[in-house]
């Protein structure tokens, strides 16, 4: 139905679904080495791009979040056990405060994978994987979600199967 660029780092596609409209919100955060105004203006822009969806969509936020979502329990009202990382970083708090001021769930976290399978960067001398790519659905829409895989692979980074919709 439209594409809208926001920004170099957010851009919004709106389909039509057979039961309801489907907003994808594409996003690449600031670096966890970014100064925290950068981070902060990235989320508050966010924020202004998911409060003007409209309320009936399905919306998925999903691109590279930077954030390496770690193991603690913290946030485990809306992360998942299919996590790559033990500790997380810094965005990850970031990430997950706004899932949950947004009642929004990280779906790429909640699918059981393969370790090789839940990286999204490696290094270029191979030897660091990281998973920072994630997929954020609403909460009350998480169980369309069949199944989220997401790879380092450029050409084919992230798959969603949903239902339902």
């Amino acid at each position: 139905m439209s594409f809208t660029p926001i920004n170099e780092r957010i851009c919004i596609l709106r389909l039509k679904g057979k039961f309801r409209n489907i907003t994808l919100i594409n996003v690449r955060a600031p670096t966890e080495e970014k100064v925290e105004e950068e981070k902060y203006k990235f989320y508050d822009d966010l924020q202004k791009v998911y409060d003007r969806v409209p309320k009936h969509d399905t919306v998925i936020i999903l691109g590279d979040l930077n954030a390496k979502i770690g193991k603690e329990k913290a946030y485990g009202s809306v992360t998942g056990k299919s996590i790559l990382h033990d500790v997380s970083n810094q965005n990850r708090k970031i990430v997950c405060n706004f899932a949950i001021e947004y009642n929004l769930t990280v779906m790429s976290t909640q699918f059981q994978h393969k370790t090789i399978h839940k990286g999204t960067w490696i290094s270029p001398d191979l030897n660091t994987v990281n998973q920072t790519d994630h997929v954020l659905v609403n909460t009350d829409k998480k169980q369309t979600v069949q199944d989220v895989e997401t790879s380092e692979d450029p050409t084919v980074n992230v798959t969603i199967f949903m239902s339902k919709l």
